[in-house]
């Protein structure tokens, strides 16, 4: 017997994607490590930007989980190989879109237009460089300050690889402040501190 927690749930005719398909879907194709904490980090994200947007919590951390579904396997055609094979695998047209809006200006030309799609634009690079700090500190993400984290974005060359022009565009879409949305990704990725590997050199100890 099905559990009513298994239980797809319907948005509209579509089957809303849940965080286990999510899983099941990415992690049958990304085998690196850093690629899996990505898919985490950006996951544990989403789901504290639903929450500030009273939105289903599960479902968007399910579409950050598998944002980067066909990196791996095409990093230099990353979303080319998205969309009809999410698509197949019955996973929502919105959800897609949402996916492929993560690459908006960079590798096609689809546009952020809701508060899901303009999130995963957004956090998708700002959660590396919230990752960098928290490897950084011996307390890891745990007690974490926006104070902290704006000092290390205004410096460049620290996690020189994220993209902080598109940040600062992903925050105006949102209509909030890159500080404000910074704080709630990482009290986000706090509550999953333990399996993003981000409790801190003292945790080790």
């Amino acid at each position: 017997m099905t559990s009513s927690e298994d239980t797809p749930i319907r948005k509209g005719t579509e089957i809303m994607l849940t965080l286990e398909r999510a899983k099941e879907l990415n992690d049958a194709v990304v085998t690196e490590e850093h690629l899996r904490i990505h898919a985490l980090n950006v996951m544990a994200a989403m789901g504290a930007m639903a929450e500030h947007f009273g939105e289903d919590k599960e479902h968007w951390m399910a579409v950050g989980y598998l944002h980067d579904y066909d990196y791996e396997q095409y990093p230099e055609e990353h979303l080319l190989h998205t969309e009809q094979p999410l698509l197949d695998a019955g996973v929502d047209p919105e959800d897609v879109r949402a996916i492929l809006a993560h690459g908006y200006g960079l590798i096609n030309d689809v546009e952020p237009l809701t508060n899901m799609e303009k999130s995963l634009y957004t956090v998708d690079e700002l959660t590396g460089i919230i990752q960098a700090y928290a490897i950084l500190r011996g307390e890891g993400i745990i007690g974490m300050q926006p104070k902290g984290f704006m000092k290390r974005f205004k410096d460049k060359r620290f996690a020189a690889k994220c993209d902080r022009e598109l940040i600062k565009d992903g925050c105006a879409r949102l209509g909030m402040e890159l500080r404000d949305v910074a704080e709630i990704c990482i009290r986000g990725m706090e509550e999953h501190a333990e399996e993003l590997g981000l409790l801190g050199k003292e945790a080790e100890q």
